[in-house]
């Protein structure tokens, strides 16, 4: 074999890994109900209940985060991440989360957040160590 043929087949093999790899992370977009039923992993939309409670401790665990969000089918559940909490975590408009329910709490494996801004519109993203 030449080695343009080895190359070829190389990279061949590699872009084939690649599209495997990027097809394992596509999610469909669900509300907790859905995301109980499925038992999938989906991405959830929803917005932080301010009047409830969010736990951070970082100096018992700086990678937990808990709090609870109402996806916009209105249903609240507490959300578990193993993240630091990113900056201005209260003031986020939105909030779009990937995970899975687990029992009757969904953890999530990344979070984006959209927070609002006197110019435009920023979003953070914070993802899970792993």
């Amino acid at each position: 074999m030449k080695k343009t043929h080895i190359i070829s087949f190389a990279v061949i093999a590699v872009a084939v890994g690649i599209l495997i790899s990027a097809s394992k992370d596509v999610t469909t977009y669900a509300n907790f109900s859905q995301a109980s039923q499925s038992g999938d992993r989906v991405k959830l939309i929803g917005q932080l209940v301010k009047d409830r409670p969010v736990e951070y401790n970082p100096e018992k665990d700086a990678d937990f985060l808990s709090f609870w969000l109402r996806d916009d089918a209105g249903e609240v559940r507490l959300v578990e991440l193993h993240a630091a909490k990113p900056q201005d975590f209260e003031r986020s408009e939105s909030i779009v989360l990937t995970g899975e329910m687990r029992d009757d709490r969904f953890a999530a494996s990344e979070m984006l957040l959209k927070c609002p801004s006197k110019y435009k519109d920023q979003e953070v993203y914070v993802r899970e160590k792993g």
